[in-house]
């Protein structure tokens, strides 16, 4: 674990220039607007170990799948978020010495913050340069939420102890390479590079997929804040262009560059109308200016805190926890386009490729709805209809037929692009995933119209999947399902993993209750269903009888479900008697150890327990948690967080308390030593739930939302608000009790512990 990030409530902290944790750093303090992101990379020149990323979203490229031999059924291609075409890279000099925080002589006073209430990052530092001036530096910079396609920086320097000539170059520059590729592709081709007075463009498009980008940059000078009529000298590269400010300055004189810089993109504009679209832009954010875009800035980051806020007393450490990840989450999604949607590492890196995985459905959906106008969750949910016929493509590919959908692993665009086996073939829990959000977006929101509108066809095309995937066991007498990867991706090609199957069994039975619903409500839409897919009763029998029959591997010795047919098979060490200097076992230990080994990487078994909890008694949830969580390593960013609601549940607070700091900083400490990679997004979802359904026990029972809220003792109390259906709720609770508020001027009634208590708008009740 790392230590370096002060304890702050509403901002990230680093004091002190250290080299080794540049690259953790830029993770860290990485900055987005839902439409594009940036890891924190110095805008000076800085020749020691960085990280460099600048990602636009949606855009991507086909990177040709690397693998030892062919399998039938392998996509084509790793899907790669692409570094981008770099806009905030300002070389420095001073006396014509490049400032460069690698080779300065002294470096003091260094400070980066990320001011996540407003939404802006700064660094600052006092640097004596090698030819023996010191200079103080400040750098503000933030991408706009107001105007999604620009960012801002404002770069300022100040001689400390004598004059200096200071010259700023700012430049864009497209020759740039991916830190994550399998063949060395040239992923961008630049063509065309032109400037106009203050303002410079390059266009270029990636290879293979083609998107069309122009990367553009205007910059203004001021001298003691005054702005200055400044001759310009341009240069022009293969890849490049830049812009030449230089400017005598006095001791203790300030130089200020202010430079406006983004993407205009195909996705959103004619591809010839690029550069027209980006004057326009920059026309709009230089008018306004840095000081009032960013107050713009702070504002849109206030309404968005008014909701999302999770407040925490007496407990700086987790108060800061949960709202760094709030905060990386609305960096990366708004909701704002249904073709987007959430990768793992988000704007902060390129693993995994920056796609789409079960994460969304599983983890994120839950935050969005709560805290967003329910048309965010319902694009999410959109996004996977419109991939639709491509899932009933992959599903082809691997033999399925008649409309089974089986959906990717990874995606950018519906297409499978995950190239590991044991994933892309095994991995298939993800179809129950996706009918899962279906059911729970209803469930939250009250908003049927998806279904019948778009999900029924979603529903069918999985269920079919999920029926011809089994197989009948002549032995057992039931349906089995074998050759899969569960949650736990420790095991590989196993038979009859407990959630996969219980998932199966249930997806089939909702797909049909859903069919009677929507014809006897919504009979034009179900009509058209019908006739897209040709659904037959005869077809509808064979489902049944599949779900009716499905096997589930049980111990009746241990009175719990098997996560597969052979665990009990295994050598059943504990994590606690497994040696600590093993650990992380995904480091220190071979594949095939890891799978003959009783270590679960995620919740598994427990997943299903989290999902259907309403299917299980308090004392099943008990008995399989204490069975399962102690050979649980948590090597994956998404098991703290289903564990620690779980022991809210079984009101083990300590441990649940204990999970949640772990899920809630998990990047901010590095418990598993990759954060340089980037940050996890999607996990970071899963630290929402942690507190709202965890310790505040959100639930919706009977159609309306329950709570049986605790305290860890470590807190003096906590409050979240909620949207459920268009209702707005503040929720307070501390060691004395707690506190409802209603907003609007709806009335509504919510359960606490089991009691029924009517809210009336604008009032507070006490529990």
């Amino acid at each position: 674990m790392q230590d370096y990030i002060k304890p702050d409530n509403w901002s990230i902290i680093e004091e002190g220039f250290d080299a080794e944790r540049v690259k953790s750093s830029e993770s860290l303090f990485s900055i987005g607007n839902g439409a594009m992101g940036q890891r924190a990379n110095f805008e000076e020149r800085y020749t020691g170990e960085t990280f460099q990323g600048s990602y636009i979203g949606g855009v991507y490229y086909p990177d040709k799948t690397r693998v030892g031999w062919w399998k039938n059924g392998y996509p084509e291609y790793f899907a790669k978020v692409l570094n981008a075409p770099n806009w905030i890279g300002i070389e420095v000099l001073i006396n014509g010495e490049q400032l460069d925080l690698n080779t300065c002589k002294k470096v003091k006073d260094f400070r980066r913050e990320l001011n996540m209430k407003e939404g802006w990052y700064q660094r600052s530092f006092q640097a004596l340069t090698s030819n023996g001036v010191t200079v103080k530096v400040r750098i503000t910079r933030f991408l706009s939420l107001a105007i999604d396609e620009v960012g801002a920086i404002k770069y300022e320097i100040t001689p400390v102890d004598s004059d200096a000539e200071i010259v700023f170059r700012p430049y864009l520059d497209s020759g740039i390479t991916n830190e994550d590729s399998n063949w060395d592709d040239k992923f961008w081709n630049t063509t065309g590079i032109s400037s106009e007075n203050s303002q410079a463009f390059i266009e270029a498009h990636t290879m293979k997929t083609n998107f069309a980008t122009c990367t553009f940059m205007q910059s203004q000078l001021y001298h003691q804040n005054e702005l200055l009529d400044t001759a310009l000298e341009e240069q022009l590269g293969d890849t490049s262009v830049a812009f030449s400010f230089k400017q005598k300055l006095s001791k203790g004189e300030t130089l200020a560059l202010h430079k406006f810089g983004g993407y205009t993109v195909s996705t959103n504009h004619d591809r010839s109308d690029l550069v027209a679209a980006a004057k326009k832009v920059l026309k709009k954010a230089t008018e306004l200016g840095f000081e009032h875009l960013l107050d713009g800035q702070m504002k849109a980051w206030a309404d968005i805190w008014k909701m999302s806020d999770i407040t925490i007393e007496g407990d700086v450490k987790a108060q800061q926890g949960i709202r760094f990840n709030i905060f990386q989450l609305n960096q990366t999604y708004l909701g704002k386009d249904s073709r987007l949607n959430i990768g793992p590492k988000g704007f902060t890196g390129e693993k995994y490729g920056g796609s789409t995985y079960w994460d969304t459905e599983a983890y994120c959906i839950p935050f969005y709805m709560a805290t967003k106008d329910q048309k965010v969750a319902r694009n999410l949910l959109k996004y996977r209809y419109n991939h639709l016929k491509k899932a009933i493509e992959n599903a082809e590919k691997l033999g399925f037929s008649n409309g089974a959908a089986l959906y990717p692993m990874v995606t950018m665009n519906g297409e499978e692009c995950h190239n590991e086996w044991e994933i892309t073939f095994e991995e298939i829990h993800r179809n129950g995933a996706i009918a899962f959000a279906i059911f729970n977006y209803y469930r939250f929101t009250g908003d049927y119209t998806y279904i019948p509108e778009m999900g029924l066809e979603v529903l069918i095309g999985i269920a079919r999947f999920w029926q011809q995937r089994a197989t009948f066991s002549e032995q057992k007498q039931q349906y089995v399902i074998l050759g899969v990867t569960g949650p736990n991706e420790y095991e590989n090609n196993v038979n009859n993993n407990w959630y996969t199957n219980y998932l199966a069994k249930w997806c089939i039975d909702y797909t049909i209750v859903q069919l009677g619903k929507v014809k006897d409500g919504y009979q034009e839409d179900y009509k058209r269903v019908m006739g897209k897919t040709k659904l037959t009763d005869g077809e509808l029998s064979k489902w049944k009888e599949v779900a009716d029959q499905m096997y589930f591997p049980r111990s009746e010795e241990l009175d719990i479900f098997l996560q597969q047919d052979g665990f009990l098979d295994k050598e059943l060490i504990t994590v606690d008697d497994l040696d600590k200097k093993q650990r992380p076992i995904n480091q220190k230990w071979s594949w095939d150890r890891i799978l003959r080994s009783p270590y679960i990487k995620q919740a598994d078994v427990l997943q299903g327990f989290y999902l259907f909890e309403d299917h299980f008694s308090t004392e099943q949830l008990e008995k399989h948690f204490d069975f399962y969580e102690p050979f649980t390593v948590h090597e994956s960013s998404l098991s703290p967080c289903v564990h620690s609601i779980q022991a809210a549940k079984l009101n083990r607070m300590q441990q649940a308390y204990t999970f949640y700091l772990r899920t809630s900083r998990l990047d901010l400490d590095d418990y598993n030593k990759e954060v340089e990679e980037g940050l996890h997004i999607t996990s970071m979802a899963g630290t929402w739930m942690s507190i709202v359904e965890g310790f505040g026990g959100m639930r919706v029972i009977d159609d309306k939302l329950s709570f049986t809220p605790r305290i860890p003792e470590e807190w003096t109390s906590y409050s979240f608000k909620v949207n459920f259906r268009n209702r707005i709720l503040r929720v307070t609770i501390s060691h004395d009790g707690s506190s409802f508020a209603l907003e609007g001027d709806q009335e509504m009634s919510i359960r606490v512990n089991g009691k029924r208590i009517a809210l009336s708008p604008k009032s507070e009740i006490s529990v």
